[in-house]
């Protein structure tokens, strides 16, 4: 195994441990959970090691002004923003224009999903926060989003489910933490529809080796199958633990 070390970092160790001890596939801890806000429509929090993003879903609901209304769908809207205490130095609390770009990088990967077409004239508002940042912000709140409008019970195709994998010299990596992301040669942020098989985000910062780049996606799209699995179980976990209280 070839080390990789970038600013005097080592980000890919002689047994083939990364910087915070886990192997090329594996990913950091998850946890997922929905209905956490009593007064939003739907909820989620979604934690990938030290990452965490709570996303609130509010609507559908008529739109104001009136004129920006669709007659025949719903308008998606997110707004995806970072908590002032979310890194280590305090960030400025005004939406900044990676914040205003991953607003709308977000809502394209989430449109497919929505069956927008049920709600004519009407508005559906996400919104993302970013609570403390770690590396995969964007896929993590992507995450977190489609769990929040599944809790408000908005017709999806299915759930939309996103990972980012990358390279480390000649290895591929998955759900790149900061140090990866930041230092890393290639970082690729996927989404897609398990469902139906749909990507609807596909970018890449960095270089990637052909060769390397078929090998990229077919390891992603496994990554993203077991990320599924937990999206799937915290909306389980939500209405198992209801349907027990009422037959309590």
């Amino acid at each position: 195994m070839v080390v990789v070390m970038k600013n005097n970092l080592i980000l890919l160790d002689e047994k083939g441990r990364r910087s915070d001890g886990r192997r090329w596939n594996e990913l950091r801890p998850v946890n997922m959970a929905v209905g956490i806000l009593e007064r939003a429509d739907g909820s989620a929090i979604v934690e990938t090691g030290k990452t965490k993003v709570l996303a609130a879903v509010y609507g559908p609901k008529e739109m104001y002004p009136k004129h920006l209304a669709m007659p025949d769908r719903a308008i998606l809207r997110v707004a995806y923003r970072m908590a002032s205490f979310s890194v280590e130095e305090r960030k400025k609390p005004h939406p900044s224009r990676r914040e205003i770009e991953l607003s709308k990088v977000i809502k394209e990967a989430l449109e497919p999903a929505v069956i927008l077409e049920e709600f004519p004239r009407t508005v559906i508002d996400v919104y993302v926060l970013v609570l403390q940042a770690d590396g995969g912000t964007r896929v993590a709140s992507i995450n977190a989003a489609s769990l929040a409008l599944a809790d408000a019970g908005i017709p999806m195709k299915g759930l939309v489910t996103a990972i980012a994998v990358g390279r480390l010299g000649n290895q591929v990596i998955v759900d790149l933490n900061d140090l990866e992301d930041k230092y890393g040669d290639a970082d690729m942020p996927i989404a897609y529809i398990p469902s139906t098989g749909e990507i609807t985000l596909f970018q890449m910062d960095g270089t990637m080796p052909p060769d390397m780049f078929n090998k990229c996606l077919e390891v992603a799209i496994e990554t993203l199958n077991k990320m599924h699995e937990f999206q799937k179980e915290a909306l389980k976990s939500k209405y198992l633990t209801s349907k027990k209280k009422t037959n309590s």
